[in-house]
């Protein structure tokens, strides 16, 4: 197996997918495609990969909120980062995402943790313009 071969996607368990993929898709600037089941569904990603967001099997234990790892939305600021974050961040709360902080400014930009509609943790990140980082994490 050679590196060709391998794709990376993000599978986030969710009681109702459907609209979870809607709501991911809508921040993404994507479209959600059905999946292979009607439990299942994808979000495409720009660069490469995808989101895949499908409800567990009842046979297993539900996953935990809040774990380790999170999903980053990014970008990079055309002008005051944390302007644009807050911006960005409205559109969040308008789609039915929930701040659990105040957004902040950083040596690197603008970010806020973030709960999306079923109470998964995400990250938007607004990358200054003069950043050298080209991704935080």
């Amino acid at each position: 197996m050679d590196g060709d071969d391998i794709a990376l996607s993000w599978v986030l368990a969710s009681r109702r997918p459907e609209q979870l993929a809607k709501f991911y898709a809508d921040l993404l600037g994507s479209i959600p495609e059905p999946g292979v089941a009607a439990h299942h569904w994808i979000v495409p990603l720009q660069a490469q990969g995808s989101l895949q967001i499908y409800t567990p099997s009842g046979k297993r234990p539900w996953p935990e909120s809040g774990s380790a790892l999170a999903p980053c939305l990014q970008r990079r600021a055309k002008a005051d980062p944390l302007l644009e974050l807050q911006s960005w961040l409205h559109h969040v709360i308008q789609l039915g995402g929930k701040s659990t902080e105040e957004p902040r400014l950083e040596s690197f930009g603008a970010e806020c943790w973030l709960e999306d509609p079923e109470g998964q943790r995400f990250l938007l990140l607004v990358l200054g313009s003069e950043s050298a980082e080209t991704t935080i994490g």
